[in-house]
């Protein structure tokens, strides 16, 4: 069964940070591309950041450029979005997506696989 297990979330002042986990298990996703995605109250999910399969490309929504970063170990079957400078408008349920390609390419073939997503509140 494959799983994805999103951790990290949790309620931060606005300034501060946060690093979400994503554990993968039940497939070998060290050849494929994953990725974030955020769904905020009343709003559709929407595309946070990819990597591709080693870690050497990334993708990020504009929204976030500068701000997350995302980063992978294969060896830990783990990915990464660390977020800095959080705002109001980052609070959403973050959720772990996985692909069955290596590399990125848009949104519906990166979100194959889907976490069940972990809650980010950002306080003013």
């Amino acid at each position: 069964q494959v799983q994805l297990v999103e951790s990290g979330g949790g309620l931060v002042q606005a300034g501060g940070s946060l690093r979400l986990s994503c554990v993968t298990s039940g497939r070998t996703f060290s050849n494929s591309a994953m990725g974030w995605f955020r769904q905020a109250p009343g709003k559709e999910r929407e595309f946070v950041a990819a990597i591709n399969w080693s870690g050497s490309d990334t993708t990020y929504a504009r929204f976030v450029k500068g701000r997350f970063t995302i980063s992978r170990d294969n060896a830990q079957n783990t990915v990464n979005l660390q977020m800095n400078a959080l705002k109001p408008e980052d609070t959403a349920v973050y959720y772990c997506a996985g692909a069955r390609e290596p590399y990125y390419s848009n949104t519906d073939r990166l979100s194959y696989y889907w976490g069940q997503g972990t809650q980010v509140t950002v306080s003013s």
